[in-house]
Order: C-alpha cells, then sequence, then structure tokens
C-alpha cells in the first residue's frame, strides 16, 4: 500500500457477522489489529458501520427482516442486502452495532470517518412487505393529509381504484402479467422507498455520530442511468458527498464517466467529493466484464479527480480469491503485484502525490455558463410502461446533451433540479416531466430577470406547469402530433411522422453547415403570441402542407381528418425579450440527441443546438473547448470534523 501511494482504506463494510459473531457477543480484536498497522504505516481510516449485512444468525432468528419482491417471494439470505428498510427489529439491531462501533472507536486516532453501510437501495430499493405497507400508508397521510387528496393526486376514479382510508393503501404488487399500474401511485411508491432508506440512513448515522462525531458519509451509484435513489435529496444529510462509479464500455465510456462526475460535482454542490469506489479493470456483474484499455486505468481516475473529487478509491485492496466478487479487478490482481495493473496503480499513487504537492487538495470547479437540469422524479415518471413511447427516458436527454455541447466546444455543468442552477448564464430543461410549484416559480423568476433558457418537450407526457411558463413567453403547444406529406421533408420509408424539418438561415443557426440536416422524430407544433413581450423566430418548420393529427392517441392511420389544421408549423422557435435580455428557445420534441437520430444526420441535431446555445450566451457560433479553471476551496464540513490528507488515494475493503 505504501508503494502505491495509498492513504487511506475503508473496512469492515460487509463484517457483521464477524464483529457479531452471536447476539450479543462482539469481537473487534481482529479489526484493532487490522486499523492499528494501517494507522501507524501512515494509513488513515474511514471505517464502516458494518451494518451492510446481516448475519445469518439474525435472519434465522428474525425472518421478518427480509425484504419482499412484490410478487410476495421473500429475499433470503445468501447474498448481500436481504434486509428491510422499514423493519423496526433489524433497525433496533443496526443501531445496537452503530452504537458498538462508536463506542469502541470514538477515540481512535486513525479512524478518520465513518462510512455508514453500503450503497443503500442497491438490491433493496423496493420493498412490499407488511412493514413497508404500513409505513407507505403514513408517508402517503404525512404528505397529503387527506384521503381525498390522494385520490386526487393518483387519478383513483380510473378503473375504480378510489380509496376510502389510508389503510386501503397497498404496494404496487403484482396485479398481472400485461396490466398497467396506476402511474401516480407507482411514482409516490418511489418517492416513498428512496425516503424510506433515506430515514435508516439517518437514524444509523445519528447513532454514531451521538457518540463518536466524526465526519461521515455513505455511498452513493451516481451514473447517468443510476437513478434508483433520489441522491441529491441525499447529499444535504451527508458531511461529504462520496460515490461508487463503474465505467460503462463502449464509445460513451468518457462521455458517461465526464457526465456522472459532474452531476456528483451538483450533488455536491461543488464542494469537493470523494470517489468511494471504482474499477481498476473489469467488474463482475455485467454479461461481458470488459477490461480497461492501456492508459484508461489512469485517464479514468485522474478525470473524476479533475471534476470535483478529493479522493480516488478502488473496490478492492486484493482480488478476492473466494466468492461472488472474486473475478472483479483490484489494486492488486490475482497475477499479484508483478502486473500491468498494480504498476498502473503506482503510477497513479505517484501523480496524485505530486498534485496534492502542487496544491490540488479542496479545490473546486469554477461554474460553466451552461446548466443541464437532472431531475430524479422525472426521470421516475417516464418509467411508466403505458406510455405512448417506451424509448424516451429523461435520464438519456441531460447526457446528451451534456455530450452534445461538448462536442461543440460549450462545456456544460449538470445541475439536480434543486440546485441552483438558475444562477447559470443558460439553462438547458431536457424533457423535464415532473415541475413542482417551487421549480416552476424559479424557471418564470428566472426568464423574468433575463435568464436564458432551453426547453426540450414531449407530446407524452403533460407539463401544465412548463407549459405555463413558456405561455408567459408568448408560446404554446399546437394540439396534436404533426404529419409532414412532403416527401422532401421525411426519410423515405420511415413514418410521416419522423420529420426532417426546415431550418432558418439567420444569426441563431450560423454555426449549422449548410448541408447538414436536422432530424426531429415524432413532434408537436409550436404557436405563438403576437401580443407578447417577446419576439419570435422560427428555427424548424415543417412543409407548407403539413397537418397536424389532433386524435393521434385512437387513430389507426395517418390519413388527415376534416378538422385537423394544416399547413406550415414551427417545431422550434427563439423568443427574444430585448426589454430584459432573455431568451428561451423551445424544441417541441424530445430524444434530437440520441446517437441514432443524431448520427442519422451526420451530427447535425448536435450541430443545430450547439448554435443555438452559443447565441444564447452571445457568445461566437465557432467555440473552442475551454478546460475547467479551479479554485482553492474547503471541503464544506466542520473545522473539527476536516480530514488531514493529501489528495486521497484509497480503497475499500469488505
Amino acid at each position: 500500500m505504501q508503494q502505491a501511494g495509498v492513504n487511506l482504506v475503508s473496512v469492515a463494510i460487509f463484517s457483521w457477522a464477524k464483529l457479531e459473531p452471536e447476539e450479543g457477543v462482539y469481537d473487534f480484536d481482529w479489526l484493532d489489529r487490522v486499523i492499528d498497522k494501517l494507522g501507524k504505516a501512515g494509513i488513515a481510516v474511514d471505517l464502516a458501520s458494518g451494518t451492510a449485512s446481516p448475519p445469518m444468525w439474525m435472519t434465522q432468528a428474525h425472518p421478518e427482516i427480509l425484504w419482499v419482491d412484490y410478487r410476495g417471494d421473500v429475499c433470503q439470505p445468501g447474498a448481500r442486502q436481504h434486509w428491510r428498510a422499514t423493519s423496526p427489529v433489524f433497525l433496533d439491531y443496526a443501531l445496537n452495532l452503530c452504537r458498538k462501533m462508536a463506542e469502541h472507536y470514538k477515540d481512535n486516532p486513525y479512524v478518520v470517518s465513518w462510512h455508514v453501510s453500503n450503497e443503500y437501495g442497491c438490491h433493496n430499493r423496493f420493498d412490499y412487505s407488511e412493514d413497508a405497507e404500513r409505513a407507505f400508508q403514513k408517508w402517503c397521510e404525512k404528505k397529503y393529509g387527506t384521503i381525498d387528496a390522494v385520490n386526487d393526486a393518483w387519478g383513483t376514479a380510473f378503473w375504480a381504484q378510489r380509496m376510502n382510508n389510508f389503510s386501503e393503501i397497498i404496494p404496487p404488487r403484482f396485479i398481472g402479467d400485461g396490466n398497467f399500474m396506476n402511474p401516480g401511485k407507482l411514482l409516490d411508491w418511489k418517492r416513498f422507498s428512496s425516503d424510506a432508506l433515506l430515514d435508516f440512513y439517518k437514524a444509523e448515522r445519528d447513532a454514531l455520530l451521538e457518540i463518536a462525531p466524526k465526519p461521515q458519509t455513505t455511498n452513493f451509484m451516481v451514473s447517468a442511468g443510476g437513478a434508483g435513489i433520489d441522491y441529491d435529496k441525499w447529499g444535504y444529510d451527508v458531511d461529504f458527498v462520496s460515490n461508487d462509479h463503474y465505467f460503462t464500455p463502449g464509445e460513451a465510456h468518457f462521455d458517461e464517466l465526464a457526465y456522472s462526475a459532474s452531476l456528483c460535482d451538483g450533488i455536491a454542490r461543488k464542494n469537493p467529493w470523494f470517489l468511494m469506489e471504482h474499477s481498476s479493470s473489469a467488474v463482475n456483474w455485467r454479461p461481458i466484464n470488459y477490461r480497461v484499455e492501456p492508459g484508461e486505468l489512469v485517464r479514468d481516475s485522474l478525470a473524476h479527480l479533475a471534476m470535483g473529487s478529493d479522493a480516488i478509491c478502488y473496490f478492492q485492496w486484493r482480488q478476492s480469491k473466494a466468492g461472488a466478487e472474486k473475478w472483479h479487478s483490484s489494486m492488486v490482481p490475482h497475477a499479484g503485484p508483478d502486473s500491468q495493473i498494480f504498476r498502473d496503480v503506482c503510477e497513479l499513487g505517484a501523480d496524485l502525490n505530486k498534485l496534492a504537492d502542487e496544491g490540488l487538495l479542496s479545490t473546486k470547479l469554477v461554474k460553466s455558463k451552461v446548466a443541464v437540469v437532472f431531475d430524479y422524479e422525472s426521470q421516475w415518471a417516464t418509467e411508466h410502461t403505458a406510455t405512448p413511447t417506451q424509448e424516451v427516458r429523461h435520464w438519456t436527454e441531460p447526457l446528451a446533451w451534456f455530450r452534445a455541447l461538448a462536442d461543440n466546444g460549450l462545456t456544460a455543468d449538470v445541475v439536480p433540479v434543486r440546485g441552483p442552477w438558475d444562477e447559470y448564464e443558460a439553462v438547458v430543461l431536457p424533457s423535464l416531466t415532473i415541475l413542482s410549484e417551487e421549480t416552476t416559480r424559479r424557471v418564470r423568476e428566472y426568464v423574468a430577470n433575463g435568464g436564458k433558457l432551453f426547453v426540450t418537450t414531449d407530446f407524452t407526457t403533460g407539463t401544465p406547469n412548463l407549459d405555463s411558463v413558456l405561455a408567459d413567453c408568448g408560446m404554446a403547444r399546437q394540439p396534436g402530433l404533426l404529419i409532414e406529406t412532403d416527401t422532401d421533408h421525411y426519410p423515405y420509408g420511415y413514418p410521416q411522422t419522423y420529420l426532417l424539418p426546415k431550418l432558418a438561415g439567420n444569426d441563431i443557426t450560423a454555426g449549422v453547415s449548410q448541408s447538414m440536416m436536422i432530424y426531429t422524430p415524432i413532434a408537436q407544433g409550436i404557436t405563438t403570441n403576437d401580443d407578447s413581450e417577446f419576439t419570435f423566430t422560427d428555427l424548424l418548420t415543417t412543409g407548407d402542407n403539413a397537418y397536424s393529427m389532433e386524435n393521434y392517441a385512437t387513430a389507426e392511420t395517418a390519413q388527415k381528418a376534416d378538422t385537423d389544421p394544416e399547413g406550415c408549423f414551427a417545431v422550434a422557435v427563439a423568443a427574444d425579450n430585448s426589454a430584459t435580455g432573455a431568451r428561451v428557445v423551445w424544441v417541441n420534441c424530445p430524444n434530437l440527441l440520441e446517437s441514432n437520430i443524431n448520427q442519422a444526420v451526420s451530427g447535425g441535431n448536435a450541430q443545430f443546438l450547439g448554435s443555438v446555445v452559443n447565441w444564447m450566451n452571445g457568445e461566437q457560433t465557432t467555440a473552442v473547448i475551454n478546460a475547467k479553471s479551479m479554485s482553492a476551496a474547503s471541503l464544506s464540513v466542520p473545522t473539527s470534523a476536516a480530514i488531514p490528507l493529501g489528495v486521497l488515494f484509497t480503497l475499500v475493503l469488505p
């Protein structure tokens, strides 16, 4: 470890069976020796609570702590995280171990932080037990106050789902193959499940800190598609954000990594954060576990550091000789220290020491000009199975925007919807299907104060709050789905809803090559109000003989109805308020930046959007990629809780 430059280790994460081999019998001797040996070698300890998985004696004595799936099957012990967050029995056991750990290690100088449990919700995100049912009922009562409010929110008049009291609320259990769960209920269930795990974490955290106050965290799983838990809401309750990130194989490897790190930086509100876990090479849980290519171990780690991380941590130190993660890569592989992986690890350790000497520790990223907004609840809302298309998911949109802006020389910050996105020069709201009253107020004030807003919307989801903001800017949806009749404006052999709209030639689109085409499959039109304070410029329009099919939800063919309006429709509009300086661009089509759609027109969509964002910022249409600058800032934990180390180079031990 000293050779590699390691200066912090996480230990005891899955050690409950060793820490408490029998109920009420504790053994800390082995852990004391490990911590003492590490500390004397100059290696600090991020000590786990040990509560990530219960021992076998507990599950045999108390099978009621095991979580239940939506079909009623009980998750049996044999892997990990088989406990339910709403079990009062398991909570008592977990808090007892937390207190024992805190008492034993409160004065240990080598223990510098608490690692509370591990990856909450990785396997037990949803529990459909009777404990969970009771907790869900209480959660709904606290949120809504009355059962009538729940009925209104969930639309229970449909399919005779109206409830008379809170005891009639049940989890969204199995309802038969091919059936459709109430979407309002399902969304609240996801909110509740995230909150239930958060409450459990806070209880464990408080038990530790009451006895042994130290900086504390729990490791998130922030990635482009990792939206199971509302990590932004959790971010307020940790002293420092820590994240487990494993690279996505393929062409999006580096872009997804940078995007996830930027989102983590946003959750941390630009305070330094920890990369608590990543892999030195292949993992063990994909159908095909690809190794990293030469140079990527160092490159990926330094990329996390460059995006705001203060710690580069790996799972695991030495590759396991047995168990489910035997084939998961490590810092010291099965081949031993005389291996390319370990040589790369040592190279990285030396690099990090040099960077620490140069003052990189506790720096943070300067804010970019553009914010791309991500929202966990919008992703949850798009996961419902009864929508016009299953090809639209919220999480893909911010990632696609982040990549497209980077390709056009624009560095963006990924900012959670609760974050300070309204402090940026330009803001992208990509397919946000959930806009709370508070977020709506912030969007409205941002535009009123001269903000630059880029909005994409989706005909599959009603967004009345967002639509009201756009109405303030003099724009509204054209009811219906656009159908093109001009063969020059839809691809040969494709449905007439797959538009190739006309691109306006003006300062806004000047960054788009004349030979480029724009592709907007499945779009709605946009109407404008001549009496508005804004002036409007159509950016993308249909052919002159297109029509808007108003009954598209029930139509069996693309045949025009007599009542369907026809003509030339705007698909993208720029609104400019010269008095306030506000600029709002609306593209009434989702997924323009999905790779297959963008690539179908050789990157024309990305070039169009990059040109528009440049105009919004008042930039030249030909941009240069600028590296993010750094400025010194302290980790936002109490002074007494500061971890006195260099740029942390760490690992995680089970």
